[in-house]
């Protein structure tokens, strides 16, 4: 039984979006030829920070640098999921030292995961198994603002609201 993973829509605010749409896509990563390519083209002081990442609706991995908005990463479109990562060289190669689901543009949920591990593996990346940090966003019924759920309290930091169980950040 193949198992449809959820896609996530950008939720940010669209004045950030129209900003960075006017940038850069994240780079296409679909192989490790392709990833070899690309890292090789990132200066040294970079590599020595996370990069933004997104999963696009094909599972094919897409980087940028951090400083990137999510939204410019994935050329605007729809994802399966969104982070930051961290790359590490070993004497066998690059692996995936750190990743996590933080994105405020596209706020995925944790169990995005599985579409994280196919896309570093098509591309022969070594990973955590599991992100490094996760986090779970929900928008507040009340007072409509994004919150990230702290601790397993599912309460609204602006409002004190309680906050639902599920995913709801595309529900405005």
């Amino acid at each position: 039984m193949v198992v449809e993973q959820q896609r996530y829509r950008y939720v940010g605010p669209a004045d950030i979006a129209v900003v960075a749409l006017q940038g850069d896509e994240g780079r296409l990563i679909r192989s490790a030829e392709e990833f070899a390519d690309w890292v090789a083209s990132v200066d040294a002081r970079e590599l020595a920070e996370p990069f933004t990442y997104v999963v696009d609706t094909a599972g094919v991995l897409r980087l940028a640098a951090r400083r990137s908005e999510h939204v410019a990463c994935a050329g605007g479109g729809t994802v399966l999921a969104a982070g930051e990562i961290a790359l590490v060289r070993r004497p066998d190669g690059w692996s995936v030292s750190e990743v996590s689901n933080q994105s405020t543009g596209y706020c995925p949920e944790p169990r995005c995961w599985p579409a994280v591990a196919a896309a570093l593996k098509q591309v022969g990346l070594d990973h955590p198994g599991g992100f490094t940090c996760e986090f779970v966003f929900r928008r507040c019924p009340d007072c409509k603002e994004l919150s990230v759920v702290k601790d397993g309290d599912f309460i609204c930091y602006v409002c004190g609201s309680d906050l639902p169980q599920a995913w709801n950040v595309d529900q405005t």
